[in-house]
C-alpha cells in the first residue's frame, strides 16, 4: 500500500502531460457515447441518490461514502450530504487511506457536453474526500467496473474490453485476462489467488488473474474478502454468504430486503446497498440488517 501512495504522489508534473496525450488521442466510441446519453439531465435541478455503485469507509473520521450514478454523498444521521457540486457516474469505487479515493465511470454530463471529459474516466484520483477528482491514466480508453487495492497492487477490471489489468501505480497497467466478470476479490493474505463472478457462476484463479477454473458456490451478484477467514458474498435475493476456507465450503446468514447492488465490508459492521434504493447496515455477520438510508424518491 505504501509504495502506490509514495508513486501517486511522485506522478505529479508527468500526470499533466499524459493527460493532455490522451485527451487529444481519445475518441468517443458508440457505446461510451450510448452510456453517457443514459444519465439523467442535470439541467433543472441536483440529482439525488441513483444507483449506489459503491460504498467506502473514509478512514479519516469514519464516515461511510457512497459512490452512485449521480455522484458522491456522504451518509449520516438517515441524510445523504452531496459532497461536491459534479455528478460523474462513479464505478469501481474504493478507499486507498484517509481522505483518498479512486473510481472510475463517466463523467458528470455538464463537462461532456462542454467536451472536457470524455465519455470514459479510466482511473481517477481524489486526495480531498472527494471534493475534486484527477486523471491518473487510460482517460477515454477505460471503465473500471471493479478496484480493489489488495497487496500494493490496483486491480481493475475495464467493462469496456472485459480485460482483468493490475497495476503498482496507477499510471501503466499489466493486462492478466480478458474474461467477463461482474466482481473480483484478492485474497487477503496470498496475492496468486483471486476469485472472480461471472455469468456462468465463480471462478478461481491461482496465479493472480491469468488463468481461472470453476469454483463450487452459491449463485452470487457481489464479493468482498477483507480477511481470509472472511469471504463474503450476497445472492441476487438479497441472502448473505459467507465462506471461512477460501470458498471451499459456505455458510447462509441472513437476507438483505432487495436486490443487492454494493457491498463493503471492512471489519464491523458490514455495509451493503439495494437496487430499491436502501443502504444497510449489519452487526452480526449478516444475520439482521437495520436501514441506515433510503432514497426519497
Amino acid at each position: 500500500m505504501s509504495r502506490m501512495v509514495t508513486h501517486f504522489a511522485a506522478l505529479g508534473h508527468r500526470r499533466l502531460l499524459v493527460i493532455a496525450c490522451l485527451v487529444l488521442a481519445t475518441s468517443c466510441s458508440k457505446a461510451a457515447d450510448t452510456a453517457m446519453d443514459r444519465l439523467p439531465s442535470m439541467d433543472a435541478q441536483a440529482p439525488g441518490v441513483v444507483h449506489v455503485h459503491g460504498l467506502g469507509i473514509n478512514p479519516k473520521d469514519g464516515a461511510l461514502f457512497a459512490a452512485t450514478h449521480t455522484g458522491l454523498f456522504r451518509i449520516a444521521e438517515g441524510k445523504a450530504v452531496r459532497v461536491s457540486n459534479r455528478y460523474p457516474d462513479l464505478m469501481g469505487f474504493t478507499v486507498v487511506g484517509p481522505d483518498h479515493f479512486l473510481a472510475s465511470g463517466h463523467p458528470d454530463l455538464r463537462d461532456y457536453r462542454a467536451g472536457t471529459l470524455p465519455p470514459l474516466l479510466g482511473l481517477i484520483e481524489s486526495t480531498d474526500g472527494g471534493q475534486t477528482w484527477r486523471p491518473v491514466s487510460l482517460l477515454g480508453q477505460a471503465d473500471f467496473h471493479v478496484l480493489q487495492v489488495a497487496h500494493g497492487f490496483i486491480y481493475g477490471y475495464d467493462s469496456t474490453s472485459s480485460r482483468l489489468m493490475v497495476s503498482l501505480t496507477g499510471a501503466s497497467w499489466e493486462q492478466r485476462a480478458t474474461v467477463a466478470l461482474r466482481d473480483v476479490v484478492v485474497h487477503p493474505a496470498q496475492a496468486e489467488l483471486v476469485f472472480g463472478l461471472t455469468e456462468q457462476g465463480l471462478r478461481r484463479s491461482q496465479d493472480g488473474g491469468r488463468t481461472w477454473q470453476p469454483a463450487a458456490a452459491p449463485p452470487l451478484l457481489l464479493l468482498a474478502w477483507p480477511q481470509p477467514e472472511q469471504l463474503w458474498g450476497l445472492a441476487a435475493d438479497g441472502v448473505v454468504f459467507r465462506s471461512a476456507d477460501a470458498g471451499e465450503t459456505w455458510q447462509r446468514h441472513g437476507q438483505l430486503p432487495g436486490t443487492p447492488a454494493a457491498l463493503l465490508v471492512a471489519g464491523s459492521p458490514l455495509y451493503a446497498a439495494i437496487h430499491q434504493g436502501g443502504i444497510y447496515q449489519s452487526r452480526d455477520d449478516g444475520v439482521s440488517w437495520q436501514l441506515l438510508y433510503r432514497d426519497p424518491s
